[in-house]
């Protein structure tokens, strides 16, 4: 089992710049959970003459050229997503139905937005698309493994906390530094989803945000 995920610096002091509550909380992701992500990417790539070599859940070792499946060096990958993100962030499209559910559970619960930003410099396009869609929730922007800014978002507040994000990377981070939340596994993305095994500490794994929003509901009744 991964070790607890310490919180960064950056991440903590955004954190403590959000109000005070004793709510129930949700923590979401924003990538392939209320935004797609994967089919934007996926454009992106043919664009450029690569594709995904298969629906596996990681990008490093997963995207290369139409005529091979030779994967892409990891430095060429990174370079990618941070051209991706600087020419899409602002236009992705919305997940359907994600507006509508975390309206209704904002009735009960706080939410956060917890997303992986390369540098973080995107925020404020990341922060105006949301809320134009109807998504107008704090973002907070973490990189690496999320466990230590969830623990550090959920000091201080009443159970239950709920954790939504479709990477199984920061779903392990979270298990390790906050088992006692809820983890929600939420993908997009119908291939990479049925790739998926479900692990013993996902309480839930869905792309549909009407049976995400059902789950959560019944947790407080």
């Amino acid at each position: 089992m991964p070790e607890p995920t310490p919180v960064l610096p950056e991440v903590l002091a955004q954190i403590h710049a959000l109000p005070t509550s004793s709510r129930p909380l949700i923590i979401c992701d924003v990538d392939e959970v209320i935004l797609h992500m994967i089919a934007h990417l996926e454009d992106y790539l043919n664009a450029r003459n690569l594709r995904f070599l298969n629906h596996q859940y990681r990008l490093t070792g997963n995207i290369g050229p139409h005529d091979t499946d030779t994967p892409l060096p990891a430095d060429d990958v990174k370079r990618h997503l941070h051209t991706f993100f600087d020419e899409v962030s602002h236009q992705q499209e919305i997940v359907p139905g994600a507006e509508t559910a975390l309206k209704e559970l904002s009735t009960d619960w706080d939410i956060v937005l917890l997303t992986n930003l390369p540098g973080g410099h995107n925020k404020p396009a990341r922060e105006k698309l949301l809320s134009g869609l109807g998504v107008p929730f704090p973002v907070v922007t973490n990189s690496g493994p999320k466990g230590g800014a969830v623990a550090a978002l959920s000091a201080q507040r009443a159970q239950p906390v709920v954790f939504i994000d479709d990477s199984p990377t920061n779903h392990s981070s979270v298990n390790a530094s906050l088992p006692s939340s809820v983890q929600v596994q939420f993908i997009a993305d119908a291939r990479f989803r049925a790739n998926m095994r479900q692990e013993d500490h996902i309480d839930l794994l869905t792309g549909d945000w009407q049976e995400t929003a059902n789950f959560i509901g019944d947790i407080l009744r």
